[in-house]
Parts: structure tokens; C-alpha cells; sequence
């Protein structure tokens, strides 16, 4: 048992490692030796790990992707309205703090690198899918008024949003801060609320 917890923790480590190097030096940055200096370890550890840099790309892209469905999950289980809990989830997924911002240079290296990785490229679409999905279901729920492939657009657009929001406020914080986050996600959301039930 002792060697199970041995090597979750390492592996914790080393995923702290990898996020850690890939919101501060991007994709270009990400490299065993980098991963192993910040894990305080050997190349050797990480490569019992890991297997190469894609092995951790896809940890780290895993990572995010529990991290924001938890977050989201909490913020639509929060309660008030359907629109309020659209709102919620939609606010969580906006890099608003630091540690927001960071995600969003993690899922940039990512992205960076699903473009010239088909087998990357599947993971991310699969995972985008499953946000435009949960958003178009909060979307139905607020207005069960509107046709499917309305909720469908407008969840795509909703998420667009969001991610370019993110991308941008990784490099510019100062002009896409959490104030002008909140007020474009809430212009957004305008027609979703308008006469709501």
C-alpha cells in the first residue's frame, strides 16, 4: 500500500511540474528536464511516469478538463434559476483570477500543440464538445421557449466567448480583466434572459 500512495504522490508532483512549467514558459518550455527541475527530480522519474512530452500534454489537458467539470458542476448545482445557474457557469469557466488565467495558458500549449497532433487535436474537440454541450443544456433549460438549434447556436457562441475571452486575458489582464469579462459574458447573456420564465 505504502507504494501505491509512493507513487500517487509522485505522480501529483509531477503533474503540479507539468502545469506549473506549461503556464509559465508555453509549449516551447515544456520539456522533460524543465518538468523534473520544477518536480525537483530526475528525467528518470518523470520518463517512469510519463512516457514523453505528449503523455504529458495529455495529463496536463485531463487535468484542466476535471478541474473546470468539477468547477462547473459546483457553480450550476449552486442554485437560483436556470439563467442565473447559465450565468454561474459560464463566470467559472472566465479566467477572472490568476489561477484562472494560468488554466488558460495551460489549455493555449495545448491547443499549440492539438494543431499539429491529430490524436491531441481529437482530445481537445472531444472535451470542447462536452462544454458546448453542458452550456447548450443550461441554454434549453433557461429558455425552454427556444427551438434546439437555437440553444445550439447560442451555446457555441457563449463559449466562444468565454475561450477567447480566456485566451486574451492570458496575455492582456489588464484590458480583459475580470470587470469587462463579467460585462461581455452578461451582454452575451441579455437575450437568454430577456422575458425568461
Amino acid at each position: 500500500m505504502a507504494r501505491r500512495r509512493d507513487l500517487t504522490g509522485q505522480r501529483e508532483r509531477l503533474s503540479a511540474a507539468t502545469w506549473s512549467v506549461l503556464a509559465d514558459h508555453g509549449l516551447a518550455g515544456l520539456t522533460l528536464r524543465a518538468v523534473a527541475e520544477r518536480a525537483g527530480c530526475t528525467t528518470g522519474m518523470v520518463l517512469h511516469t510519463f512516457a514523453d512530452k505528449r503523455a504529458l500534454l495529455v495529463h496536463a489537458r485531463e487535468l484542466l478538463h476535471q478541474r473546470t467539470g468539477e468547477r462547473a458542476d459546483a457553480a450550476a448545482s449552486a442554485g437560483g434559476d436556470p439563467s442565473d445557474a447559465l450565468r454561474a457557469v459560464l463566470l467559472q469557466a472566465a479566467s477572472t483570477t490568476e489561477e484562472k488565467r494560468e488554466e488558460a495558458r495551460v489549455w493555449i500549449g495545448f491547443l499549440a500543440a492539438a494543431l499539429a497532433d491529430p490524436a491531441l487535436a481529437e482530445l481537445h474537440r472531444r472535451y470542447n464538445r462536452s462544454f458546448v454541450d453542458r452550456i447548450r443544456r443550461l441554454v434549453a433549460a433557461a429558455r425552454p421557449d427556444w427551438e434546439p438549434a437555437a440553444c445550439a447556436a447560442t451555446a457555441t457562441t457563449l463559449v466562444a466567448l468565454v475561450e477567447g475571452l480566456n485566451t486574451l486575458a492570458a496575455v492582456d489582464p489588464d484590458t480583459y480583466r475580470d470587470e469587462a469579462q463579467r460585462s461581455a459574458i452578461d451582454a452575451a447573456l441579455a437575450p437568454v434572459r430577456l422575458n425568461a420564465p
